[in-house]
């Protein structure tokens, strides 16, 4: 019996209308300029591959195609190679930066990967430019393969082609074990149905088949295809009558729905019999053929001539792969192809551990050193019999070059394999150690904590123990965030004080950061304890880190006030100003110098940190760094009364956390709401956040949720809600909170008749802005002290607060003042002077979209006689989406398509994609007509030129 199918050939397929109709519409669409993606998921031969494979019939498209393999899951960016490798020549098309990237990513050029975000983009560019001609389709068969890399570069262009005639095609058997691969479009591939099936065997299987025999194949198949093509070969065809071969499994009357039958039949899946068919014809195989194989499964780039002179070094010739070919189980072309990956797994596995090391022997001694290092590395190591110095520094030179193109996942893998052929006890511990860290920063927790019991293992000098507790820490703080993983972080800086006092410092200043994070969570002072470790560490070498000036400042301001603290807090900020772009300072170190300004009510130094940081991030592409930024970004906005600003932050910042897997901005959503005066939003954020802080030990989201409940409750006149939302908060007096919180308190006691608490809340106000008298934290003492003053001192009291703050940059708390003092002015009996007052209030507030208390100021007015005017609110920024907000602005300044895609990590086709929607929304036909618009031309409807050059 020979089964028809040449495994390097495309089949016509039998059945699969639904799918192949859905695969024609998606073609059709990139045809048109609308690409996508879409994912095929299902078991191992139930016909996915013969679905990708029939793209390449089609007419009119262009096909690029790789596989992932799974001997290759550790080597960075080799799938993405291989799939680009056709087009590469366009790269000199691509803007610098993304050339840049992908040059370094593959090898080509000396310049590290920014970041795999950066190298996403420029393959969506690359394919772009590809598809100038004609659509593109990127065929990605078992993506369940592909190296984390390629896995996450090949994901971010697939969610950013919907504007692109790219149309990407994954294959994989479990989407649950494809995280990257998460919420795109998908298509579960079932079983063919028992007609299709049927028809499958009488195309395919030649020789006749009796009816019992036909109806055994077809339920032992359950409607997998490549079991339908299989199970035949496993038994005796005699006239069409038919018995079961010896080492075949069992023919049974299972049903098709895999579970054991009323008869007890097997309930072995297909993908299991499929498997035993592959096993048995390759035993049947000689030995060279079976040797031939097993080269072909270990190199898995399918390169003929890295076979062929692998093959040539263990003595075996050209005609050993005639039984192979004859069986189809392999194809031999232009590339060496097996029939279905199962066949290479089971030939791999089946395989003694001493006939895998043959083969990775002659693999790695057939390849250029100078050419392919890493892959012979990778081989050397696969051949080792037991430990060996020379591989494991190739190991180690692999790890760093890994490093150097963004394959953190790669280099890992390496220091990995580097430690476990490390013969001195001394170098496997510190490679150990690197793994481990390695391990931890690619989020392979398990592993790392593997690789630092090895080196536990190991003979420790005092510096490396300390190194590893340090690692044990951090990894406790990744993932419990809580009091008890505060504690280790100390233990780890107590340890590492004695040995390496820069290191300590560091460590120090993420305990002190970890434990503001865990706030009222905490189990003890935890605080106080790490800013008296801080200070009882030798003085930082002189010239001291802005990190050592922050830590001294921070823990100064713990241990002694914030009066004390100020000059220290100011000088430290001052110098992040004077060294903007520094890359050495991480993101932890770079929101405590943000949450230090805020204490000091600098807003300017509070822009300009987050700002910097912002750019250097996006220019950087370092995306990971951006939802924590963003945060402080987005609150200045609100600050500045930019509500469709702080908006468009928070929608771009819950996109790139769901991109890189981290927790959205609900600090700064639930603030926005609340200060929008949006009850409904505000609470139901609220619950979900306060559960999801109790659960985390996160306390410093519930200090944000309760001053959050403040603001609202205060613009809806619920002034006993709003002080009992104060009282945790303002007890608690929690770093990046004092700028905020006590004019809340103030406002809402004296509404409640509670002057003694408002007075002492005044005291701690007074002697914090004497300590930093600028212009927004002098303008909320005053406000404050005239909510508590009396006749001609309250009146002129109001007018210095609002002074002060048209000052600054806190437009709301102007409006807010404003709004206070019409109150008061009412009170007073001085309606005309309130009019006035309360009138500037109401449209300022209302332009902002602070309903609540444009309302409020609205009722005032109202008591006075004085019908306020209602204009519509909806502007240009109100009619868009957040990412349309952003593009229009920037086109709206005069940026190309081209600018605003590099700064919005999207292609210029998808930005001339919204740009149209702009058009349409706004009933406008040019960007002419976009840059004279009114809306846009005022100050806080859309980001301004400024902010996004910095952005």
């Amino acid at each position: 019996m020979r089964i028809s199918r040449d495994p390097g050939k495309a089949t016509e397929l039998i059945g699969r209308r639904q799918e192949r109709e859905e695969l024609a519409l998606l073609l059709s669409a990139a045809g048109k300029g609308r690409g996508g993606a879409l994912v095929l998921s299902g078991e191992a031969g139930i016909g996915k591959t013969a679905l990708l494979d029939s793209v390449h019939t089609l007419s009119g498209v262009r096909v690029l195609r790789v596989a992932g393999v799974e001997f290759e899951t550790d080597l960075a960016f080799s799938a993405l190679h291989q799939l680009c490798a056709p087009v590469m020549n366009r790269l000199s098309k691509l803007p610098m930066p993304q050339r840049h990237a992908l040059e370094a990513a593959f090898g080509l050029g000396t310049r590290n990967v920014p970041d795999r975000f950066l190298v996403g983009l420029a393959v969506l560019g690359l394919l772009s430019r590809a598809a100038a001609e004609r659509p593109l389709v990127c065929v990605v068969d078992d993506a369940q393969w592909l190296d984390q890399a390629s896995a996450q570069a090949l994901s971010f262009a697939a969610r950013r082609a919907q504007t692109e005639p790219v149309l990407f095609l994954f294959a994989v058997r479990e989407i649950s074990g494809c995280q990257d691969l998460a919420g795109l479009p998908g298509m579960a591939v079932g079983g063919l149905p028992d007609d299709e099936a049927r028809a499958l065997l009488a195309a395919r299987v030649r020789a006749p088949l009796d009816s019992p025999v036909r109806d055994r194949i077809v339920v032992e198949a359950r409607g997998n295809p490549l079991a339908l093509l299989e199970l035949p070969r496993t038994i005796d065809l005699a006239g069409g009558f038919a018995l079961p071969k010896q080492n075949a499994p069992r023919m049974t009357n299972s049903g098709t729905n895999g579970t054991r039958g009323a008869s007890g039949t097997d309930p072995t899946t297909a993908s299991d019999k499929v498997v035993a068919s592959f096993r048995a014809r390759v035993t049947a195989l000689p030995p060279a053929t079976r040797q031939l194989l097993l080269i072909a499964a270990a190199e898995p780039t399918g390169d003929p001539v890295v076979l062929w002179r692998a093959a040539h070094l263990l003595d075996i010739d050209a005609a050993a792969a005639t039984p192979a070919l004859d069986a189809e189980l392999l194809s031999i072309g232009l590339w060496v192809r097996f029939r279905h990956p199962l066949v290479r797994s089971t030939v791999y596995g089946d395989a003694s551990p001493a006939e895998r090391r043959s083969v990775h022997r002659a693999l790695a001694d057939v390849m250029n050193e100078a050419d392919e290092p890493d892959r012979r590395a990778w081989h050397r190591a696969q051949a080792a019999a037991g430990p060996d110095e020379e591989v494991a520094r190739a190991l180690e030179r692999s790890a760093d070059r890994a490093q150097s193109r963004g394959g953190a996942a790669a280099a890992a893998a390496f220091l990995e394999a580097a430690t476990k052929l490390t013969p001195d006890a001394g170098h496997r511990a510190e490679r150990a150690l690197a793994a481990a860290s390695a391990k931890r920063d690619v989020g392979a927790s398990d592993a790392a904590l593997e690789l630092l019991a090895v080196a536990d293992a190991q003979p420790l000098g005092d510096l490396a123990r300390a190194r590893a507790q340090t690692l044990r820490a951090r990894i406790a703080f990744d993932r419990h965030r809580n009091d008890a993983s505060v504690a280790e972080l100390q233990r780890a800086a107590q340890s590492t004080a004695p040995l390496d006092t820069s290191a300590a410092r560091e460590i120090i200043l993420e305990t002190l950061a970890a434990a503001v994070f865990v706030g009222r969570f905490a189990e003890g002072p935890r605080l106080r304890e790490a800013a008296q470790a801080a200070l009882a560490m030798p003085p930082a070498p002189s010239p001291a880190r802005p990190l050592d000036l922050l830590l001294d400042g921070l823990a100064t301001q713990v241990r002694d006030g914030f009066e004390a603290a100020a000059p220290l807090l100011r000088g430290v900020v001052d110098q992040y100003l004077r060294r903007p772009g520094d890359s050495a300072h991480s993101p932890g170190e770079l929101w405590m110098a943000c949450s230090a300004a805020m204490d000091l009510w600098d807003d300017m130094a509070w822009r300009m940190l987050a700002d910097e940081q912002i750019r250097s991030s996006r220019e950087a592409g370092a995306l990971a760094a951006l939802p924590m930024t963003l945060s402080y970004r987005a609150l200045a906005h609100i600050h500045a009364g930019e509500f469709s600003d702080s908006a468009a932050l928070v929608a771009e910042s819950y996109a790139i956390a769901a991109e890189v897997g981290a927790p959205g901005l609900v600090y700064v959503d639930v603030s926005l709401a609340a200060w929008r005066g949006d009850e409904t939003r505000t609470y139901e954020l609220s619950s979900a956040a306060m559960s999801d802080a109790a659960e985390r030990g996160e306390g410093r989201l519930a200090t944000a949720v309760e001053y959050a409940q403040a603001v609202l409750c205060n613009g809806l006149g619920r002034y006993e809600a709003a002080l009992t939302a104060c009282r945790s908060v303002c007890e608690l007096d929690e770093m990046g909170f004092h700028a905020w919180v006590p004019a809340e308190f103030v406002e809402a006691a004296v509404h409640c008749g509670r002057r003694e608490e408002a007075e002492r809340m005044l005291e701690r106000l007074t002697e914090r802005t004497r300590s930093s008298p600028t212009d927004w934290g002098v303008g909320m003492r005053l406000r404050s002290q005239a909510l508590l003053s009396h006749g001609a001192e309250a009146d002129e009291l109001f007018g210095e607060a609002v002074a002060r703050f048209d000052r600054s940059e806190g437009r709301v708390h102007a409006a807010r003042a404003r709004l206070l003092h019409g109150e008061w002015l009412r009170r007073e009996g001085r309606s005309r002077e309130a009019q006035a007052q309360l009138r500037t209030a109401h449209e300022t507030l209302r332009s902002f979209g602070a309903e609540a208390f444009a309302e409020r100021a609205a009722r005032e007015l109202r008591a006075t006689g004085e019908q306020p005017v209602r204009h519509p609110t909806a502007s240009a920024a109100g009619l868009l989406t957040a990412q349309e907000v952003v593009i229009a602005r920037l086109v709206a300044t005069g940026a190309t398509s081209r600018e605003v895609g590099e700064r919005m990590f999207l292609s210029p086709r998808t930005v001339e994609a919204h740009l149209r929607n702009v058009y349409r929304k706004l009933g406008i036909r040019s960007r002419k007509q976009l840059r004279d618009l009114p809306a846009l031309g005022e100050p806080g409807a859309l980001p301004g030129p400024d902010t996004m050059s910095r952005l």
